[in-house]
């Protein structure tokens, strides 16, 4: 490095900045090397966090990131483009979701506003309606955190009941647990821990019959269904076409391949959806009105999401789903053939949950700190204490070189009877 580069590299005293500003060279080099330890996912390493459908629709999904990325969808009449672009996107994933022309949705930034925006909705209809002032909702163990989050932040009391024994929702328990004061219940098409698919019709029944709100959480699981059903597969009940399912998510930053930041929210009517916006004009700056928790939004993630959908049409979907799905199947069954491991479950989309036979013997966990020596990431669960591996295109040949360095990292832990943390599967630092 030479001396003005060097010089360049002076800080600021107090503010981190440094005295003269890098050139573009310097600041992407750096870049390159903070992010030379994560994860590779662009070489189908992670089975979490990442999904790829190949250079070429990561190549469009990031151009129309780019040149969308200063456009606000805060304001559409500044950014016409950005109006069309989230109708657009919302109609296309419509047409997973089971939407008919009642239906409404938004984009959203990703699975868990879409869920803090069900769950308000669901507290503020109630509220209207009933005047629920002491809201609680009703879902399964398996359901996702981002359901407490939503509790958390808007005030509702959540009554989670236990999962059956194939880890699907207990209708029956569920409904025990509903009262005057329940404003929701909630269903997973698949849920995230084992991956299977709840009993949405008989959740949603409850729901028709308190006359109260169904979110399903498909944010997995909402292209790759679709798809699964068109390739043959035998899909139970799952999405809006489900009497009873008030709204329900998909992330197209998950099995869309889309950028990260870009999910929708559907629901059957208008008028379930109109309890999401917020509008005030109680300050000084005149109407202020917002769909959702943000107020500034890049269009980049609208964008992407719109330009990669278009890119890949049914035929791509169809492809990358059948690629997921049997290296899902290819992994599940190399599972089933282990000494040492054993499926939660048998996958119903592209989720693969397992946990060892003896768990005396040999710690999962341990498992997951050699297998991110050996350059994997993969998700760790409990209870019970397990592995998670959420298969996407990416990894329909990658299979069998995960297989081999499975079980090099679980020799090594048996081995040398090694020990692992739980880690978790959102961080905070």
């Amino acid at each position: 490095m030479n001396t003005e580069s060097l010089n360049n590299r002076t800080l600021a005293p107090g503010s981190g900045l440094p005295k003269i500003g890098w050139s573009a060279t310097e600041v992407f080099d750096s870049l390159e090397t903070l992010r030379s330890k994560d994860i590779r996912w662009r070489e189908g390493r992670a089975f979490s966090l990442a999904y790829n459908a190949g250079p070429d629709a990561l190549s469009v999904a990031e151009e129309a990131y780019r040149r969308f990325s200063g456009e606000n969808a805060l304001s559409t009449d500044a950014f016409p483009s950005l109006r069309q672009i989230q109708a657009e996107v919302v109609a296309m994933a419509g047409s997973w979701l089971g939407a008919t022309s009642e239906s409404a949705g938004f984009m959203t930034s990703g699975g868990t506003e879409s869920i803090l925006m069900a769950v308000k909705s669901a507290r503020d209809r109630l509220f209207k309606e009933r005047s629920v002032t002491k809201p609680n909702i009703v879902l399964p163990s398996s359901a996702h955190a981002a359901f407490e989050k939503a509790c958390a932040y808007f005030g509702l009391e959540t009554r989670r009941v236990a999962v059956g024994t194939d880890w699907c929702a207990d209708v029956n328990a569920m409904r025990s647990q509903v009262d005057s004061n329940t404003v929701l219940v909630v269903a997973s098409a698949p849920q995230y821990p084992q991956g299977v698919i709840d009993d949405v019709t008989g959740i949603a029944k409850i729901a028709t019959d308190f006359q109260i709100n169904c979110h399903v959480d498909a944010c997995m699981g909402g292209v790759t269904l679709a798809y699964l059903a068109r390739l043959g597969e035998n899909i139970p009940p799952w999405n809006l076409q489900v009497e009873g399912v008030s709204s329900i998510s998909v992330d197209l930053h998950k099995f869309g391949y889309t950028s990260k930041g870009a999910s929708v929210i559907m629901y059957a009517t208008k008028y379930l959806r109109s309890f999401q916006s917020f509008v005030t004009d109680n300050w000084l700056g005149g109407m202020y009105g917002s769909s959702g928790m943000l107020g500034t939004k890049s269009g980049g993630s609208m964008a992407s999401a719109w330009a990669v959908m278009h890119y890949l049409g049914e035929d791509g979907y169809l492809r990358l789903t059948r690629e997921a799905r049997e290296a899902t199947l290819q992994l599940a069954e190399i599972v089933n053939a282990s000494d040492d491991y054993q499926l939660r479950a048998q996958p119903q989309t592209t989720l693969v949950c397992f946990g060892a036979k003896d768990p005396g013997r040999l710690n999962v966990f341990a498992v997951a700190d050699e297998l991110w020596r050996l350059g994997w990431y993969v998700d760790r669960q409990s209870p019970p204490d397990s592995l998670h591996c959420t298969v996407n295109a990416i990894h329909h040949d990658k299979i069998k070189l995960f297989a081999k360095d499975l079980e090099l990292a679980t020799a090594q832990v048996v081995a040398k009877g090694k020990t692992g943390d739980k880690g978790s599967y959102g961080t905070i630092d």
